[in-house]
């Protein structure tokens, strides 16, 4: 089964049998089907269908938001935004595919000589229960407009979201969107089977080799996006109340279960203590409840799982040496709730900081300088995304020289449809959104007249 279980209240919401093999295959057969005359459609017919369904998510708002509070703890407030973002990231391509896909000419010894973007054939995504909506239409919305079909593979804790998300296209031809209810060992198959053109995953690292390694085995294309272990470096000359606003929200939003989250937080030693005061101040602040209520600030974990794995991330690292200023335990009660946490005194040897923490910890390491905080930065396995803070003006040489798919001076890492985004090393293959995502799953085609 297929088991949605409210993490506030660590009791089940819904329940799904999972497709059989038999099911499974009918449905990735009918997204076969659909893509010859969904591919067929001009730009301006399939933005109508997209444009349709961002206006059914904002009218629909209320419902929409609630299955995500229910089946992953978002907070209310910020399941909202979510809807927005994920209508927003559906109009954005319905608007820009035709420029981002336009044919290039290219001058050669041809009368005529162009690279056009064609689209594959059906995609299969492989998403994760975070932000249910948006990293299902960051992956829908550019995929449908290259003329794409899309086979959803949602995470098997999110079952209504994903039943929600494919109900929002019921309206459009059948089959361009279809909903893969299946377990997560059923994935195999569903990357392997020869209708299926390319493969999308979010996710964990470790997951996101063996999705490769299965596309890679069929020569597919596949883009990954990753985990992170995401630095945040805060300079002497720093705007340290806005770095540490900035800092504090980006670690606790949805209860710190974001990929590009700041995680290791690097401060250098002239300001190291003042600013942990400054992140103390404000994480001690926040509250901690029912995701129903707009005052929640954080939310619970998604699973008792992710929670057990983060205490233990939090309790290795104080026997390894870290300080734990707030937090650190886990509380009384219903649920999978973790409080705010925050750990000084860190090193990049440390559990916290060799794995990706999940969750809402904040992780303070010392830098005698601005050299070595980009070391330290740059000293980890992942690559995902990472800040910096100064008012220097020597701040975008130093962003420069930052590892990472995304770096951010003074501001707040996000990902936005408007451009790209994905990691290096083990954070990841390929992009997602912007120009450069809808690129990925597309037939770039050479083509050559010589009359």
């Amino acid at each position: 089964m297929l088991i949605a279980i409210n993490p506030h209240t660590g009791k089940t919401v819904r329940e799904f049998s999972p497709l059989s093999n038999q099911e499974m295959e009918q449905r990735i057969t009918a997204a076969a089907r659909a893509f010859p005359a969904w591919r067929d459609r001009d730009y301006s017919q399939r933005a109508e269908v997209l444009r349709r369904v961002a206006g059914q998510m904002r009218s629909t708002i209320d419902t929409l938001a609630s299955y995500m509070t229910e089946e992953m703890g978002k907070p209310i407030k910020e399941a909202y935004g979510e809807i927005e973002k994920s209508a927003w990231c559906a109009e954005h391509y319905a608007e820009h595919a035709p420029a981002y896909l336009a044919a290039e000419q290219i001058a050669s010894d041809a009368k005529e000589s162009r690279v056009e973007y064609r689209p594959l054939g059906p995609i299969l995504g492989i998403l994760p229960w975070n932000a249910p909506f948006w990293l299902a239409f960051r992956f829908l919305a550019p995929t449908l407009m290259a003329g794409n079909t899309c086979i959803m593979k949602h995470d098997p804790h999110v079952p209504g979201c994903a039943a929600a998300i494919a109900n929002l296209f019921s309206d459009a031809p059948e089959g361009i969107v279809v909903n893969l209810p299946v377990d997560n060992t059923q994935a195999a198959s569903a990357i392997t089977h020869p209708a299926v053109h390319g493969v999308s995953f979010t996710g964990s690292s470790a997951a996101g080799s063996r999705v490769a390694a299965a596309a890679a085995s069929q020569l597919k294309p596949s883009v990954l996006e990753l985990g992170g272990s995401d630095p945040a470096i805060v300079l002497a000359d720093a705007d340290l109340e806005r770095a540490a606003a900035a800092i504090s929200l980006s670690r606790i939003i949805n209860a710190g279960q974001s990929c590009i989250a700041a995680k290791r937080i690097i401060v250098e030693n002239p300001v190291y203590d003042h600013f942990v005061q400054l992140l103390h101040a404000r994480l001690s602040s926040l509250q901690t409840g029912d995701p129903h209520h707009r005052s929640t600030d954080i939310g619970p974990l998604a699973r008792a799982d992710l929670r057990e794995n983060l205490h233990r991330q939090v309790t290795d690292s104080i026997a390894e040496g870290a300080r734990c200023l707030l937090g650190g335990s886990i509380p009384a009660g219903p649920g999978f709730h973790y409080p705010a946490t925050l750990l000084t005194e860190a090193t990049n040897d440390m559990t916290v900081c060799k794995e990706e923490t999940f969750g809402p910890v904040a992780v303070v390491l010392r830098a005698d300088s601005p050299e070595q905080a980009i070391r330290i930065a740059n000293d980890t396995e992942y690559g995902l995304a990472a800040s910096l803070w100064t008012t220097s003006s020597a701040g975008p040489e130093l962003v420069r020289r930052l590892e990472a798919g995304q770096v951010v001076l003074n501001g707040i890492v996000k990902t936005d449809p408007r451009l790209p985004s994905g990691g290096i090393r083990k954070s990841g293959l390929g992009r997602e959104l912007g120009p450069h995502g809808i690129r990925e799953f597309v037939n770039t085609c050479q083509v050559w007249l010589s009359d």
